[in-house]
């Protein structure tokens, strides 16, 4: 089988069409369609078929793009290890939650604009369960994740995780409330009998906060769920209730955040892909340019 070919079929897994294969790839959508049909004859089965409008890969397509990905990453070492000069090329597909977007991808981004030109990074925001529901699909090559270190996430054995970075978190309340000294458990017993706001996609702050409520006797009364900080910090001045905020980020004109201390409710962010997969030299660069950051 034609490496080059087997590299179209892994873009079309990725990208989801022929023609932005050939735009990727710098060719024209008939070319890329002649030549999965050569390679569906040297494979001796069927890869792609009709979807629609579109077309989809056969599960023999799918299994071969999965091969596709070791073949191409070894011979992209033994390339490599020839010619140690030669950069790596291709799209990367990351799905992540939008602090790390910002936090971690926007450096990266820069970084390959300006170093590697030739590695390309497809951004999709989503929540954690969401990226890797999206990786175990083989919809995307690496997924940024969080948990609280009080409800650490497990990770499925066929994935590698590589911790990035962790941030403090807070209690965000009306800017007219008094400090709370004490421990984590004195803070949040203050607001026992307040409403609760929480993350609406994702249970990870609820877990951490249930704990900590726990310590301090009561279990927070969750009456509101919102996915952006901005809205949960905007419920927080109406006075509709409180809610964890990342200490790292200014609250906004209104809000008052108290830190949380012993225990720490911390976030930590990791950066995760199907195990095999880190070899490929695009994604090898993508994961070594976040750790760096």
């Amino acid at each position: 089988m034609d490496p080059r070919r087997l590299e179209l079929l892994l873009e079309l897994s990725r990208l989801g069409s022929m023609r932005a294969v050939a735009e990727v790839m710098n060719t024209t959508t008939s070319t890329v369609s002649q030549q999965l049909a050569v390679l569906a004859r040297e494979a001796g089965t069927a890869l792609v078929e009709p979807d629609g409008r579109r077309v989809r890969l056969t599960p023999a397509g799918r299994r071969l793009a999965d091969h596709a990905v070791t073949v191409l990453a070894a011979l992209e070492a033994a390339r490599l290890d020839l010619d140690p000069t030669a950069e790596p090329a291709g799209t990367v597909r990351v799905a992540a939650f939008a602090t790390a977007v910002r936090r971690s991808l926007m450096p990266v981004l820069r970084v390959l604009a300006a170093g590697h030109p030739d590695v390309h990074l497809q951004i999709l925001e989503h929540e954690p369960a969401e990226c890797l529901d999206l990786l175990a699909g083989d919809d995307i090559d690496l997924a940024l994740t969080y948990d609280f270190d009080l409800a650490p996430a497990s990770f499925d054995p066929t994935l590698e995780a590589f911790a990035l970075w962790d941030t403090d978190w807070g209690l965000g309340v009306p800017a007219t409330d008094p400090s709370v000294p004490g421990r984590a458990a004195d803070v949040l017993g203050r607001y026992r009998d307040s409403d609760w706001i929480v993350n609406s996609r994702n249970d990870a702050d609820l877990e951490a906060l249930r704990r900590v409520a726990a310590q301090a006797g009561f279990d927070p009364r969750i009456v509101h769920r919102a996915d952006s900080l901005e809205l949960v910090e905007d419920l927080v001045v109406a006075g509709l209730g409180v809610g964890l905020l990342p200490e790292a980020r200014p609250p906004a004109e209104g809000v008052r955040l108290l830190p949380l201390r012993e225990p720490r409710v911390a976030l930590r962010a990791y950066a995760v892909a199907r195990r095999g997969r880190t070899a490929w030299p695009p994604l090898a660069l993508v994961l070594r340019l976040l750790s760096a950051h």
